[in-house]
């Protein structure tokens, strides 16, 4: 199943975006923050009607896959195919790959405005405007190494854990901390629910990703040692492992002007986003390797437990 999904991914990217339900969660979201955010001015309010919304949307988006499920295993082998269609479109290795290099595109080109509407368009949500080259390119390398984390293993991790159902809630909740999980101005309590069920949610994946970048750099024990020692420089609890990582992987310094510094040297160039793909690419395939594994084990010792409770 997981290798039909990542195939279809590689071939074809992201679906469009009136065929993708990551961008209908998207629009729905975006809908009900209008709403809410005009009509509502008292604190609580505004956080029970942001994490009422957030997760409202999610056990929807998962009932729905749930009924996937369901269906699929009703139908025979066409089943296969129409729940390795629906995985695909909950996770993205494609489309972070090709948005990370049209931004090397640009900066090795020369056209610096470009990267940085490319940058601020695809990846980041911070102001571009005003950030030199190392800055841009530092801020794709970022979003790559957390790519890694929120679009490939941590849903992977939620479907082998608890099915399709599991990976439509956790796109959801991924989804919704990336359009209001932000502390600024009203979305600092609408989008406080959101901010804290994606932190729990990203524990385990943030740090696989993390250490799946360490292995799959020629560099491994810098990698290990400068996500250990920088991981929690960010103001988020689980983003600084894979970026850390990334930056020991490169011997980089990734930066988010006034806000963290991670690693150590020169701020990276466009080269160095090319070469944060490749170690991406290395790691997605080892980040699924190990959850496989540990589902594998996972699996085994639930089998053991039984086999020991039943005499």
């Amino acid at each position: 199943m997981l290798l039909g999904a990542v195939a279809l991914d590689l071939a074809f990217g992201d679906p469009p975006n009136r065929w993708h339900p990551v961008a209908w969660i998207g629009g729905v979201i975006a809908a009900g923050r209008r709403r809410f955010t005009e009509a509502l001015t008292s604190n609580i309010h505004l956080v029970i009607a942001g994490g009422g919304l957030t997760v409202m949307i999610a056990v929807a988006a998962a009932l729905a896959a749930w009924l996937i499920e369901l269906l699929a295993r009703s139908i025979g082998p066409a089943g296969l195919a129409l729940e390795c269609v629906a995985l695909w479109t909950l996770f993205s290795i494609r489309g972070v790959v090709r948005a990370a290099r049209e931004v090397g595109t640009n900066l090795t080109a020369g056209d610096l405005a470009g990267a940085r509407a490319a940058v601020g368009l695809h990846l980041v949500s911070r102001p571009t405007a005003e950030l030199h080259e190392g800055q841009v390119a530092s801020a794709a390398i970022e979003s790559v190494a957390e790519n890694l984390a929120d679009s490939v293993l941590a849903p992977l991790c939620f479907y082998l854990a608890f099915g399709l159902a599991g990976a439509a809630f956790y796109r959801v909740i991924n989804t919704a901390d990336a359009m209001i999980g932000y502390r600024v101005g009203v979305l600092e309590h609408f989008g406080k629910v959101a901010a804290r069920i994606d932190d729990v949610s990203n524990l385990i994946p943030s740090r696989l990703a993390g250490l799946a970048i360490a292995l799959a750099s020629v560099r491994r024990a810098h990698a290990w040692r400068t996500m250990w020692h920088h991981a929690r420089r960010t103001a988020s609890p689980n983003a600084g492992w894979p970026m850390a990582a990334m930056a020991g992987a490169l011997a980089v310094r990734l930066e988010k002007p006034g806000t963290y510094e991670l690693g150590q040297g020169a701020l990276p160039t466009a080269a160095d986003v090319e070469r944060s793909l490749a170690i991406f690419a290395r790691a997605a395939a080892i980040g699924v390797a190990l959850a496989v594994f540990l589902r594998g084990v996972a699996q085994l010792l639930g089998i053991m437990t039984f086999i020991a409770a039943t005499g």
